[in-house]
C-alpha cells in the first residue's frame, strides 16, 4: 500500500510535462523592438563604443550596426503600450440606442441636370442645306440652331448586350491532357510512316499517268540560241627578223594540253576587252 500511495505524485508530474505548454500572448506576437540604450550595451556587443556614449548615438541608423543574428534596429522611438495604431473614427450616430429609437434615413441630394451632347450631324446637315460652307457660318449657324441628342437617342444607339445561356462558363478553356499511351507506343511514328508510305504511292502513280511526249524538234529560235558566231583569229604581228625564231619558253606539258587552252582562248574572244581579248569580260 505504501509503494501505490507513493507513485501517485510522480503520476502527477509526468502528466504535467506530457502537457504542451501555454505561452501567453507577448510571447507569440512580442512587442515591437524599441531604441537601444546605453543601459542595454554590454562587453562583446557590435554597438559597444569606447569614450562618452550618449543614447542619442543609438538612434541614427547610420551609425547603428546589426547585431549577430538579430535583426536590425530602426532606431526610432514607439509609443506607450496604451497606443491605439490606426484611424479612429468618432461615432456620430447615437450608437446602439440611437438606432433603435429612431432611424436617420440620409436625404437624396439633387443632382444636377445632365447635358446633353450635341448633334453635329444634324447641325451640319442643316448648314449645308441653307447654303453655309464656312467655318464662320458653321459656328454662326451652331449657336443659333444648337440642337442636341436626347436620352432616348442615346438609349438606342447603345447596343444590347446578346442574351447569354444560364449554363455559360467565362473563363479560359483548360488545355487538353497529354495522350501518354499515344507516346509510349510511338503512335506518331506510326502516323507518320503511313503518310510517308501514301505520298510516295500517290507520287508512283502520277508518274505512271503521265502522258510521255513525242520526240521534240528543234526550231530556228532553239537553234539560234545554241549557235556560236565564229570568230575571225588574226595572227600576231612579229618583226620580221624575228618570225623564223621559234619559242624558247613553253608552259604547257604536252601539245594537247596547249591546243586546248588556245581552243578555250578563242571561244572566249568574243566577249573578252582588250586588244588581245585576254582582258575583262563585257558582261558579267
Amino acid at each position: 500500500m505504501p509503494e501505490a500511495r507513493s507513485s501517485g505524485p510522480d503520476l502527477t508530474r509526468w502528466r504535467k510535462q506530457q502537457q504542451p505548454v501555454r505561452r501567453t500572448v507577448s510571447q507569440v506576437c512580442p512587442p515591437p523592438r524599441r531604441p537601444l540604450t546605453v543601459a542595454d550595451i554590454r562587453s562583446g556587443m557590435e554597438n559597444e563604443r569606447l569614450g562618452v556614449v550618449r543614447d542619442s548615438m543609438f538612434q541614427n541608423p547610420l551609425i547603428v550596426k546589426a547585431e549577430l543574428g538579430k535583426p536590425r534596429e530602426r532606431s526610432y522611438s514607439l509609443p506607450g503600450i496604451n497606443f491605439n495604431y490606426g484611424l479612429y473614427i468618432r461615432g456620430l450616430d447615437g450608437g446602439v440606442p440611437e438606432a433603435i429609437g429612431r432611424w436617420n434615413v440620409f436625404k437624396q441630394q439633387p443632382t444636377c441636370p445632365h447635358e446633353l451632347t450635341r448633334n453635329y450631324i444634324a447641325m451640319n446637315r442643316g448648314a449645308v442645306k441653307a447654303g453655309l460652307v464656312t467655318a464662320r457660318e458653321n459656328l454662326l449657324y451652331r449657336q443659333l440652331n444648337d440642337i442636341r441628342i436626347s436620352d432616348q437617342d442615346d438609349r438606342r444607339m447603345k447596343k444590347e448586350l446578346p442574351p447569354l445561356p444560364p449554363d455559360m462558363t467565362f473563363g479560359i478553356r483548360a488545355r487538353p491532357s497529354t495522350p501518354f499511351f499515344d507516346l509510349l507506343q510511338h503512335r506518331y511514328l506510326q502516323l507518320w510512316v503511313q503518310e510517308q508510305k501514301a505520298t510516295q504511292k500517290a507520287i508512283k502513280l502520277e508518274k505512271k499517268q503521265k502522258v510521255v511526249l513525242g520526240k521534240l524538234y528543234e526550231t530556228r529560235s532553239s537553234q539560234l540560241r545554241k549557235y556560236k558566231p565564229p570568230v575571225k583569229l588574226d595572227t600576231l604581228w612579229r618583226m620580221p627578223h624575228f618570225q623564223k625564231v621559234g619559242r624558247h619558253l613553253d608552259t604547257f606539258p604536252t601539245e594537247a594540253d596547249r591546243q586546248r587552252a588556245l581552243k578555250a582562248h578563242r571561244e572566249e574572244c568574243a566577249v573578252c576587252q582588250g586588244t588581245l581579248r585576254m582582258g575583262n569580260y563585257t558582261h558579267p
